[in-house]
């Protein structure tokens, strides 16, 4: 069996900006990107004709939104504005660490989380009492091109710890999102039921009814 946990709001808290657009079109400013005037309009409006499910990376998302205003992204200002934007603090759940400690005794474990924003994850790792060996797969929608629920993240996550799908706990606080591992014939633990506290429990069971199956 493998284990994967959803990151924001399962493992860790991360503050984000009260205002995406205006956070991000401050940083643009500072690299010198001429903004326009209806930049929160722009902002909100959909630019990227991507297929369901599919992740569209945030700096794609600003970079076409700049240009649907005849500005031009040069020096890859979107990326680096859109980083600078999301910088996060961090606070590390309680009992998240003696919990993915109780998941690595049962198998692998990964990181499966919804980020549109490049560098993110591990960057909010860096800042939480993780560490990167804790996990032995991060697999992200940024990275995959695939928003959870879209079982094609889930698989590429199974696909990592080298388990079959079916074998792949998913450990999350979204039913809809992470909810979408039984679309593949995975387990979804849903912290809404349950604690992180209750989680290694619910493993031990999970582990017991794997090996009766």
């Amino acid at each position: 069996m493998g284990v994967s946990f959803d990151l924001f709001g399962t493992l860790v808290t991360a503050d984000r900006p009260a205002d995406p657009a205006a956070a991000v079109a401050t940083e643009l400013e500072t690299r010198d990107v001429a903004v326009p005037d209806d930049w929160a309009d722009a902002y909100a409006e959909p630019h990227v004709d991507a297929p369901e499910g599919a992740e569209v990376p945030l700096p794609a998302h600003v970079s076409q939104a700049l240009a649907s205003r005849g500005v031009d992204d040069e020096h890859n200002a979107a990326r680096r504005a859109v980083v600078a934007a999301f910088d996060p603090t961090v606070e590390t759940r309680p009992g998240a660490l003696e919990t993915v400690a109780a998941a690595r005794e049962r198998g692998p474990v990964a990181i499966c989380s919804n980020c549109s924003v490049p560098e993110l994850v591990g960057r909010t790792l860096v800042r939480s009492e993780f560490e990167r060996d804790d996990f032995d797969a991060i697999v992200t929608s940024v990275g995959c091109g695939w928003r959870k629920p879209a079982p094609d993240i889930f698989e590429e996550t199974a696909d990592r710890l080298g388990v079959a799908p079916d074998e792949l706990l998913h450990v999350g606080d979204d039913p809809v999102a992470d909810g979408g591992i039984e679309a593949v014939g995975g387990t979804a633990l849903l912290l809404e039921e349950s604690s992180l506290a209750d989680v290694p429990a619910e493993l031990a069971a999970f582990a017991e009814r794997r090996s009766h199956d």
